[in-house]
C-alpha cells in the first residue's frame, strides 16, 4: 500500500473525487500537497506526472494516472476486495452505473462546476461571482437535475439500488454547491434533496472534508 500516492489540492472537486475512493475503499495513501497558487502544476516536474498541468496526479508503484474518473475507476477494480463495492457484476446494474458514470461526467458537472466556481471558488479566491452567470447556470442545473429526480424516484442512487461509483463522482461538486444559494436546486427536487444529503453524510467524505479543512 505505500506506492499509492496522490499528487493534488484538497479544495479541487477532481482531486476530493479521488480521495472520496480511497476512504470508501479503506486504502492507505500519500497525498502530496501541489501548490497550485504558486503555478506547482505547471512545472516540468509536474507536467512529467500530468501533461495537461492539472490536478490530480497519481501513482501505484510504476503505474502512473492522471484524470480523476479513469483514476476512480481503477480502484474500484483493482481494490475491489477491500471497503465499500461501488462496482456492480450484475449485467443490468452495471449498465445503469455505466450510463450515470458518463451522465455525472458529461450533463451533470458540464454545469455544476461552472456554477461551483460562480458561487463558491470565486469567492474563496477574492472573485466576484457573476450574479447573471450563476442565475443562468443554476436554471440549467434545474433541467439536469429534472432528470435526476425522475431516476431517484425509482432508485435510491444514482447508481441504482446501492451506493456506487457513479454516486461517489458527484460528491466534489454537491459538497459545494449545497453549501450555497445553489441548495434550493437540490432541495426543491425532493428526491435529489435527499440523495445529496446522504452522499455528503457518509464517513468516508467526512475523511475528505477533514483534510480541506485542515488547509
Amino acid at each position: 500500500m505505500g506506492g499509492l500516492r496522490v499528487h493534488g489540492s484538497p479544495f479541487s472537486t477532481a482531486t476530493m473525487r479521488v480521495l472520496a475512493v480511497f476512504h470508501e475503499k479503506e486504502l492507505e495513501y500519500d497525498f502530496v500537497q501541489v501548490d497550485m497558487k504558486s503555478g506547482e502544476h505547471k512545472t516540468d516536474k509536474f507536467l512529467a506526472l500530468n501533461p495537461f498541468g492539472q490536478v490530480p496526479a497519481f501513482e501505484d508503484g510504476d503505474i502512473k494516472m492522471f484524470e480523476s474518473r479513469a483514476i476512480t475507476q481503477y480502484l474500484a477494480h483493482t481494490y475491489a476486495d477491500r471497503g465499500t463495492q461501488l462496482l456492480f457484476k450484475e449485467p443490468k446494474k452495471m449498465a445503469d452505473q455505466s450510463v450515470w458514470v458518463e451522465v455525472e461526467a458529461h450533463h451533470f458537472d458540464k454545469v455544476a462546476s461552472k456554477l461551483a466556481w460562480e458561487l463558491c471558488l470565486k469567492p474563496m479566491f477574492g472573485m466576484k461571482t457573476d450574479e447573471a452567470t450563476a442565475e443562468e447556470l443554476k436554471g440549467e442545473l434545474g433541467k439536469v437535475l429534472d432528470v435526476y429526480e425522475a431516476r431517484l424516484s425509482r432508485t435510491t442512487f444514482i447508481s441504482g439500488d446501492a451506493f456506487g461509483l457513479a454516486d461517489v463522482h458527484h460528491a466534489p461538486v454537491v459538497h459545494y454547491l449545497m453549501s450555497s444559494p445553489a441548495k434550493e436546486v437540490f432541495v426543491a427536487r425532493p428526491h435529489v434533496g435527499k440523495w445529496a444529503e446522504y452522499i455528503l453524510s457518509r464517513p468516508a467524505w467526512a475523511r475528505v472534508v477533514a483534510l480541506q479543512n485542515k488547509e
